[in-house]
């Protein structure tokens, strides 16, 4: 059996797009102490654009890379956004296992955008990478627990942090479709500053309609975190993500970036010296499990059935 290489070298590049995202759980959460969050996520990204932008070249934007870029960068703030406001309202557990529905919502978009079908070791990995996402989400409690609350007190938060996951999952999939199409600098550079711009819009709205008072204090935890964020977790993820993830299907991309909640808490727990649970553990058990299905299914399974 010949590998595809770069199919596997681009998952792996994935799965440390995934490793760097998890990082941001710990550094941001003490960043937040002194800068309100779209305040952060707009110099995050003002700082990425400004680093990306000696490596334009003018001549190579146009009408059609320029709207698809922008598009993206629509998407990838509203994902950014709804999520940030929906944590105000909601647990971070709640919000953590909604986040993760965005694995489950790929697949279908899959099928309605691109007329795709994913397969069905894919299908049958994302459903695992779900519950595995619940068990981590659910922290020391039940599964049944957090459904239950889940059901009895849907807001705002909720409802927010939901529609975040289809930003997210509707993001997944048209960098599938528009990475295939136009150059990568021009969407790269086009994601960051419209993503910037907005963040800058939207601080100003929720600044002056009291929804996210504006807040700033300079200290050394807050500009590492903005290095490394804007540096590590904006322009090299966003830049690998979009020149590596039209090698993966959707889906799978999906499933993969399931494992940020598996990072997170691993950085949490040397870091912040935060337990991880026994469902933790079984949570990430079962994430990787879903992954390797979702991997090796057609091969092994259909193979054998041969």
């Amino acid at each position: 059996m010949k590998l595809n290489t770069t199919k596997y070298k681009s998952e792996a590049i994935l799965i440390l797009v995934t490793l760097l995202w998890g990082g941001t759980f710990v550094i941001v959460k003490e960043a937040l102490n002194d800068i309100s969050s779209m305040a952060f996520i707009a110099v995050r990204f003002i700082l990425a654009a400004i680093i990306l932008l000696p490596f334009m070249k003018i001549k190579k934007f146009n009408n059609k890379n320029i709207l698809a870029g922008i598009f993206l960068g629509v998407l990838l703030f509203a994902g950014f956004a709804t999520q940030t406001v929906g944590l105000k309202y909601t647990a971070a557990t709640k919000s953590g296992f909604l986040t993760g529905t965005a694995v489950i919502m790929v697949p279908f978009l899959q099928i309605l955008i691109e007329k795709r079908m994913p397969t069905k070791g894919v299908i049958i990995g994302a459903i695992f990478v779900m519950i595995g996402i619940a068990f981590l989400s659910s922290g020391g409690n039940s599964i049944i627990n957090l459904l239950e609350d889940l059901s009895t007190n849907f807001g705002l938060g909720e409802l927010l942090t939901l529609i975040c996951a289809l930003f997210f999952a509707f993001y997944i999939i048209y960098l599938d479709v528009e990475t295939s199409k136009y150059d990568f600098y021009v969407l790269l550079f086009l994601q960051i500053i419209t993503t910037a711009v907005l963040s800058v819009l939207f601080l100003g709205i929720f600044s002056s309609t009291g929804i996210e008072p504006m807040k700033l204090n300079i200290s050394t935890n807050l500009i590492w975190a903005v290095l490394y964020t804007s540096i590590f977790a904006t322009l090299i993820t966003t830049a690998l993500q979009t020149k590596y993830q039209k090698n993966v299907t959707p889906a799978k991309a999906g499933i993969i970036f399931s494992f940020e909640p598996i990072f997170a808490a691993i950085f949490a727990f040397f870091v912040l010296g935060e337990k991880i649970t026994n469902f933790g553990y079984l949570g990430a058990a079962l994430i990787m499990l879903g992954l390797l299905i979702s991997e090796l299914y057609e091969n092994l399974f259909l193979k054998n059935a041969k």
